[in-house]
């Protein structure tokens, strides 16, 4: 034992020089298992030699187990033993094995180890499905093979097949709900995710335990896969191998997620290049998304498979038609070849799908069958007429339509009818607020709208349901999703790309003119909604008048609103917020009564705003007259910008303060029922803005919409819309620190700090945007329009304030645009520095240099 302590440094450096070589040669000449394979005989040799040295009693054994125990080795993967004992050791021989251990330790190895008896394995396999899972691959390295022989027999007898598949099954749903049930997350766990190296693992696993095969090819031999089949899927296990191994070499640490920081220089050890329309990241992760992508095809084919040896059920077929059959809740073919001797029930099988309910999916052989026909939708198929007419019944269907595209999908059916969109599958977004791949995207819009449709989810967005309820055709929509954003990643403007495809659509389809207008309409223009209500005026009447104009009659403008709603929800679970909601909801409203004849009037918003208020403020009891000093001070625009609510409620707070010289703030829930409301009302004061958005920014406050006005006595009341996740539990004590702190930080009037960079997630690290800076006067020439782009970050609008502080330009509204890690903000400002062109370039100038990561 001394003498394996004082050569431990020898050891170690022997392993780290044979690792060295192992992994350069790798780089050589890139063969994943080649190293996996070497790196684990370099293992196994050094621990056995260590284990020699100590000279353990003959009846013990060493055993690699988990993924060692498979005979594969990562670069940075734990090494997992077990020492496998004949009875429970003595004082001294537990010393010796936690010396043994120790130097595992020393050596560099990220050791995992057990030392138990044959009853102990036993015991905790029966209790653990990670034990049992783990000696299923148990591999001696060195000691007693009677031992260890003894530990197979007694672990092959009591294996149950049926009991280990069950858990095994429960276990990958389980892994899938966390990884949220998709192969295509912005940063894979290449190991972990849904498609991955360990849903590879599990079908191994549970064969193997069923005596069914311990490789791709005995399962094939065993008529479980086709050899074509094993073929892929030991291809594509290959692939993920290959990933997982550059990935452990590049962090220089184990890492199995595909993370941006990684995600580059990964894609530029396979010779990825970036190129006019994407980056060498895109090209990888599309190539990762369509492996995993198959192996989640294969595998839900083989489980089914392996399920049907390990539980027979009786054959319970009933007639759909002469090429399906029902069996057990799932579509069966009839014969084996029914696709290739009628190509058009490639589509037929998801048309039954959507029209019988009681049909929760496919059987394996269907599932092979069409994805080993799936090569037969060419240009004759799809332009056959029966096949368009099936294809348009799919997505006319009263039910089904999200699973059923999904589904055609994961089979690459829905590709190879329309080859543009089999462009877009698995394409990453790296513009910072999509959280999904294109294709996954467009689906998740689908999705959407069909849930407008559902009386079950009709209390989530009740306007948008009421509007599906009303809207005729609504399968135009959904042509119209598909198409928005089809045409991602080519060279040019995708909503004018994509406008061709969907115009090919609809006449190849027979649509009629009418709808044809509408879905090529809503591909050209899905973008404009959110941008006019997110960054325009829509107290302008000309603001108004133009989007009324663009839409011309209600079914586009309601088609466009629907749309939009599911476009911007569809993005990512970060992105939608009830103030966007409201916003188009408003210009909705706005442009219907427009749209009906009203003319866009100021004079008029200006009567029904006051009204409106007037109205509310007799409900809370304040004297007919008390509004009048207040208001007198208030010109139009402050009534226009202002919803009645909000005029009633700075009313009643504000309406006996008119004069006050100490800051006042009052803040409330905010009435889209997220978020708080803060209004500030004190003598204006250079840097107020600045000083309002450093306070919110301490405090990790987001702004979502600010409204600067300015009374006729030189009194600033500026209201915020702020919002931070803790707000929901807590609100009556962080509107109370909001009001006490706020109008404490305004009072003392303290010195600015300067701006810090803050704190950028790894996304905008890895992918920054170049801001820019866009700065134009208005279309009346009364204010200049600011518009500002940059990746998101914790004091980003404290350092826009802080330059508009410094050239003393002031502000009148600010909209606030969360897109994920971008911002899209507009500010309307004015100010004598704007006036003149020099003054104006170093103002933007030193705006860029703010906005710069």
């Amino acid at each position: 034992m001394k003498t394996a302590i004082a050569n431990a440094m020898a050891f170690k450096a022997k392993l780290k020089a044979e690792q060295q070589i192992i992994i350069q040669s790798f780089k050589d000449k890139p063969k994943a298992e080649t190293l996996l394979k070497d790196l684990c005989r370099c293992v196994d040799a050094n621990l056995s030699d260590i284990w020699k040295s100590f000279n353990f009693p003959k009846e013990l054994a060493l055993v690699a187990v988990g993924g060692y125990g498979r005979g594969e080795l990562f670069p940075h993967s734990d090494v997992d033993v077990l020492i496998l004992l004949a009875d429970h050791p003595d004082k001294d021989l537990r010393e010796k094995l936690e010396s043994l251990v120790q130097i595992f330790w020393d050596i560099g190895l990220d050791i995992g180890h057990s030392i138990r008896t044959i009853d102990e394995c036993m015991t905790e396999a029966a209790a653990d499905i990670t034990v049992k899972t783990a000696l299923l691959e148990a591999r001696l390295l060195a000691g007693s093979r009677n031992s260890f022989r003894e530990l197979k027999t007694r672990y092959d007898e009591a294996m149950n097949p049926q009991q280990f598949f069950q858990a095994k099954l429960l276990e990958l749903h389980q892994r899938h709900v966390k990884y949220e049930d998709t192969p295509y997350s912005l940063e894979p766990n290449c190991k972990e995710s849904p498609g991955g190296l360990r849903d590879l693992q599990v079908i191994l696993w549970v064969a193997k335990a069923a005596k069914l095969g311990d490789s791709w090819a005995e399962l094939a031999a065993r008529g479980l896969i086709t050899a074509t089949e094993a073929h892929q899927l030991k291809r594509n296990e290959r692939a993920f191998k290959d990933i997982r191994v550059r990935l452990h070499i590049q962090a220089g640490r184990r890492e199995d997620r595909l993370v941006f920081d990684l995600q580059t220089a990964i894609a530029a050890t396979f010779g990825f290049e970036t190129t006019e329309s994407r980056r060498a990241s895109e090209y990888l992760m599309q190539r990762y998304y369509w492996a995993a992508k198959a192996v989640t095809q294969l595998n839900t084919i083989l489980l089914q498979n392996i399920e049907a040896v390990l539980f027979p059920l009786p054959h319970q077929a009933k007639i759909i038609n002469e090429r399906f059959n029902e069996v057990n809740a799932l579509i069966d073919i009839v014969e084996e070849n029914v696709f290739e001797q009628t190509p058009s029930a490639m589509l037929e099988v998801f048309l039954l799908l959507s029209q019988n309910a009681n049909l929760k999916g496919m059987t394996a052989k269907t599932l092979r069958a069409l994805w080993h026909a799936r090569n037969l939708i060419d240009a004759e198929f799809r332009h056959d007429i029966f096949n368009r007419g099936t294809f348009l019944q799919i997505l006319q269907s009263p039910r089904g339509i999200t699973h059923v595209l999904r589904s055609m999908n994961q089979t690459s059916i829905l590709g190879r009818y329309l080859p543009n969109f089999r462009r877009i599958v698995g394409q990453m977004q790296h513009d910072l607020f999509h959280a999904y791949t294109v294709d996954q995207h467009i689906l998740m819009v689908v999705r959407n709208l069909r849930r407008f449709t559902m009386t079950e989810h009709a209390h989530e967005y009740p306007f948008c349901s009421q509007l599906m309820a009303n809207f005729n055709h609504p399968w135009v929509l959904y042509i119209a999703a598909l198409f928005h954003d089809i045409a991602k990643g080519r060279n040019g403007d995708h909503s004018v790309l994509g406008m061709a495809d969907a115009r090919k659509f609809c006449f190849d389809h027979g649509i009629s003119k009418d709808n044809t207008e509408l879905v090529i309409f809503l591909v050209q223009q899905h973008l404009t909604m959110s941008q006019v209500a997110q960054k325009q005026d829509l107290s302008d009447p000309d603001v108004i008048q133009t989007f009324a104009n663009l839409v011309k009659d209600e079914r586009h403008l309601t088609a466009l609103y629907l749309l939009t709603v599911c476009d911007i929800r569809g993005t990512s679970p970060k992105v939608w917020n009830a103030w966007k909601g409201k916003l188009l909801e408003d210009l909705y409203k706005i442009t219907l009564r427009v749209l009906g004849g009203e003319t866009p009037s100021a004079d008029r918003e200006l009567k029904n705003r006051q009204e409106e208020a007037l109205k509310a403020l007799r409900l809370v009891g304040i004297e007919h007259d008390a509004h009048t000093k207040l208001w007198n001070e208030l010109d139009i625009v402050y009534f226009l910008r202002h919803d009645a609510s909000d005029i009633a409620w700075q009313t009643r707070v504000l309406h006996d303060k008119i004069s006050s010289p100490s800051p006042i703030v009052k803040c409330r829930v905010a009435p889209i029922g997220e978020g708080l409301q803060v209004t500030v009302y004190l003598p204006d004061q250079a840097d107020l803005f600045a000083r309002i958005c450093n306070y919110f920014d301490s405090k990790n406050f987001a702004i979502l919409d600010a409204k600067i006005h300015t009374t006729k006595s030189g009194y600033a009341l500026d209201t915020f819309l702020v919002t931070e996740p803790a707000f929901a539990s807590n609100y009556r004590d962080i509107i109370n620190l909001i009001e006490h702190e706020l109008a404490e930080v305004l009072a003392k009037q303290v010195p600015l700090s300067t701006p810090n960079q803050g704190r950028l997630s790894r996304l905008s690290r890895n992918f920054p945007l170049v801001p820019t800076v866009e700065l134009r006067p208005d279309d009346k020439g009364q204010y200049f329009l600011l518009s500002i782009s940059a990746n998101d970050r914790n004091g980003l609008l404290y350092s826009v304030a802080g330059v508009l502080a410094k050239y003393k330009i002031n502000l009148h509204t600010a909209k606030i645009m969360t897109l994920g890690e971008r911002v899209e903000d507009v500010f309307l400002v004015d100010g004598a520095a704007l006036q003149n062109p020099k003054n104006q370039i170093q103002f933007e100038s030193e705006l860029l240099d703010a906005l710069r990561i």
